[in-house]
């Protein structure tokens, strides 16, 4: 069985679990990726780990060489990448402590290099991403869930905005009339990346906070923290179970 690939992302820039074997520095075409690339296993399970944000959760949503990053698992033999999120919940099933595997995207990022298609090129190519998911690794994901004994949402929309900042209320009430249950800064361009380099890719989030203008009060840190925390801890017991 090929090594899956994880992306960590915020309150996931280190993975203790892991069984580290080696550490890679890898060059791509693109630049530099966020971090080398930890080689190892989690519960038996081939890992290639790869913080999105950096070792020192250093690099801003917006500032993410996504194309180096999906590239240099790409090269590293995997087949399969899981990237894991923090996101804000708009969709009254998205209460903060939710774990949810996106089925949809809505892409509202600007100025991020977005496909590998493009330059002196022969042709154009299109992907189609009907289904920015894939299924076969959702499922996976949803049984091991299962057999964690971890409740899942299995179903969500993500919606990706720019960042650095969050968002104001009124682009939250936009989100919500999207259609968008999830909002986060790292889903776009990642998964389209992924598949245009033809890797089977699924989302995991972790809702950290209720969206702006939807929970009690301002969006604190300590907050965030806390279901980063207790939330990460439970994401990572599902990916345990990935190998079974």
């Amino acid at each position: 069985m090929a090594a899956i690939g994880i992306i960590g992302g915020s309150g996931l820039t280190r993975l203790d679990a892991l069984k580290v074997t080696r550490r890679e520095v890898v060059n791509t075409p693109y630049g530099d990726p966020s971090s080398p690339l930890l080689f190892g296993t989690l519960e038996g399970l081939d890992v290639v780990f790869l913080p999105r944000h950096g070792g020192q959760h250093q690099v801003p949503p917006h500032q993410v060489n996504y194309r180096a990053n999906i590239w240099a698992l790409n090269e590293a033999g995997v087949t399969e990448v899981v990237g894991m999120a923090a996101v804000g919940g708009l969709a009254d099933n998205m209460a903060p402590g939710t774990l949810c595997i996106a089925d949809q995207v809505i892409d509202y990022t600007y100025g991020r290099e977005h496909t590998y298609f493009e330059g002196d090129l022969k042709s154009v190519t299109h992907i189609d991403f009907t289904d920015p998911y894939c299924e076969g690794l959702r499922g996976k994901l949803m049984n091991a869930a299962t057999a964690a004994g971890i409740e899942v949402a299995a179903h969500g929309t993500y919606g990706a905005t720019q960042g650095p900042r969050l968002e104001s209320a009124a682009e939250i009430a936009r989100l919500l009339r999207d259609g968008c249950d999830i909002v986060g800064m790292t889903g776009m361009p990642e998964a389209a990346l992924a598949r245009e380099l033809e890797l089977c890719y699924a989302n995991f989030s972790l809702v950290v906070n209720w969206g702006a203008g939807l929970g009690d009060g301002p969006i604190t840190m300590k907050e965030i923290d806390a279901n980063l925390k207790d939330g990460m801890c439970r994401a990572i017991a599902v990916l345990a179970k990935l190998n079974n």
